[in-house]
């Protein structure tokens, strides 16, 4: 092994020669002096411990892209940043398996060693692919706009009784290393980087610490879940999405653990639905089993039900133990009751509200008092409407635009797919007008430009109607306001907007 002060004097002269050709940029001459010293893979790992730190990420890069496992390996154990911000890498180049694996093997034998490197200051090794992700463009020493996170502490010059207390240091107890990942799971397989973490987590279960804060379940057996979330930190878990078709049952045996993730701020349930053959006792059972874990979520801002079968009638269980305001509450393609409805308005978690969307419930035989009164309920607050395909009749729309021109801080509104006149429409124009901050609505097609009971839409008559929303948003002063209609092609189903000209899907051939 060559002594220390000769090998870093080859290093800096290696590197500075190649800033000195004159060829190419900084960037890129420190890739292709990364790549010249991985030529010879032992030199590149003897060297770490003299190597400048700016000099790290680069010499990183290289060995990440050209798969050299062992040097990976070794820069991960000397690594002198508190954060490895590995998954910003990984979304530019894809991880070969060993490459991963290689990353993952030289933590673990950092947290095997009694005495650590010197240099070494990892605390977090990010996967996250949407994180740091100019770090390793600007090269963390090299920018002073670098997140301070991933900055080195300066060093000073070291004295006696300091040497001494830094060996005494480097002998304390291990402290864990966090994992921050964003786990999206799906099908019966796990993907193989997945995996290999999963069984490094559960080896060091209390020197690594895996933490999510994004969690999304898709398909996967329960007991594959269950698993995987015991080598979880549950409370790192901020937003989760169940997007299972799942019966209550099996939900039932998911919740113990959303009771354990404490700093929960958004929860999205969709497709749960109830079996055929549940007693009402044992229905009540398992909606309450639910409904109690909300009492642990001290945090939670946005709540998003998606087709949940037993909602109607049972909101009030729902939305009771819920211990702080929400910012966000979808109900989307559920049933409701009238008695829904009316705790809706009266509930005091939804008294400020900035986003309510009812898509795709049914109110068509429903009073619609009680969401007149929580319109105004949350008039001062509330910034996004959504009361698609809910099926509201002329009469019943009219009853609610003295609420809406209440709404000071609306800025988005939508009701498509509900059977409106352009009398209506008008009306609503009317009330609007005031709503400074209202820059975009978008609403059905109205039944006058329908030629039939079937369905058909004549854009012609269409066209015109449109035409005359816009004169009256003109002579109003608001022609800025985004006035598009939206209705679904007889066809497939799919959204025909009409802005200034419609925007048809391919298969619409008008007649």
């Amino acid at each position: 092994m060559w002594p220390k002060l000769p090998q870093r004097m080859y290093l800096q002269d290696s590197f500075r020669s190649r800033f000195t050709t004159g060829i190419g940029a900084p960037p890129r001459l420190l890739e292709l002096a990364g790549q010249s010293l991985l030529q010879n893979e032992a030199l590149a790992i003897m060297a770490l411990e003299e190597l400048p730190i700016e000099l790290f990420p680069p010499l990183f890069m290289a060995a990440f892209a050209g798969r050299h496992t062992k040097a990976l390996k070794a820069m991960v154990q000397a690594w002198p940043f508190p954060c490895l911000p590995l998954g910003a890498l990984m979304k530019d180049h894809p991880p070969h398996l060993e490459t991963f694996q290689a990353a993952l093997d030289g933590l673990d034998v950092l947290l095997s060693q009694e005495v650590r490197p010197r240099r070494w200051k990892l605390q977090v090794l990010d996967l996250r692919r949407n994180t740091h992700e100019d770090f390793w463009t600007l090269w963390s020493g090299i920018k002073a706009s670098v997140c301070s996170l991933l900055e080195p502490d300066p060093i000073q010059p070291m004295q006696k009784s300091q040497r001494v207390e830094s060996q005494a240091v480097l002998k304390l107890v291990r402290a864990p290393v966090e994992v921050l990942v964003d786990l999206c799971l799906k099908e019966d397989t796990l993907d193989e980087t997945l995996s290999y973490l999963l069984k490094k987590a559960k080896q060091r279960r209390s020197l690594l610490h895996l933490r999510c804060q994004k969690l999304r379940i898709f398909t996967m057996p329960m007991q594959s879940i269950k698993r995987i979330l015991k080598v979880v930190q549950l409370d790192s878990i901020q937003d989760l999405e169940v997007n299972c078709i799942w019966k209550l049952g099996t939900l039932g045996r998911f919740v113990p653990h959303l009771g354990r993730m404490g700093n929960l701020r958004r929860l999205l349930l969709s497709r749960i639905h109830m079996l055929p053959r549940t007693t009402p006792d044992q229905e009540e059972h398992l909606v309450d089993q639910l409904t109690t874990q909300f009492l642990n979520l001290p945090h939670l801002q946005e709540l998003y039900l998606d087709s949940i079968s037993f909602l109607e009638g049972r909101l009030h269980q729902v939305l009771r133990c819920l211990k702080t305001p929400l910012e966000t509450l979808w109900i989307t393609n559920c049933l409701l009751s009238e008695s829904d409805l009316m705790y809706l308005s009266q509930c005091p978690s939804i008294s400020m509200l900035k986003d309510l969307s009812l898509s795709g419930v049914n109110l068509t035989s429903l009073s619609l008092e009680p969401l007149q009164v929580l319109i105004e309920w949350t008039s001062a607050t509330l910034q996004d409407l959504d009361l698609n395909e809910c099926g509201i009749m002329d009469t019943q729309f009219s009853a609610l635009l003295p609420s809406l021109s209440c709404c000071s801080q609306l800025t988005t509104f939508s009701f498509c797919g509900n059977p409106i006149s352009m009398a209506v429409l008008e009306s609503l124009l009317q009330h609007t007008m005031g709503l400074s901050k209202l820059s975009h609505v978008l609403y059905p097609a109205p039944l006058e430009s329908y030629e039939d009971v079937n369905g058909t839409l004549h854009l012609g008559l269409l066209a015109e109607l449109h035409t005359r929303l816009k004169q009256l948003l003109y002579k109003s002063g608001r022609a800025s306001m985004g006035w598009v209609s939206a209705s679904p092609c007889p066809h497939c189903g799919d959204q025909i907007f009409y802005d200034t000209e419609p925007i048809l899907c391919p298969c619409y051939m008008p007649a």
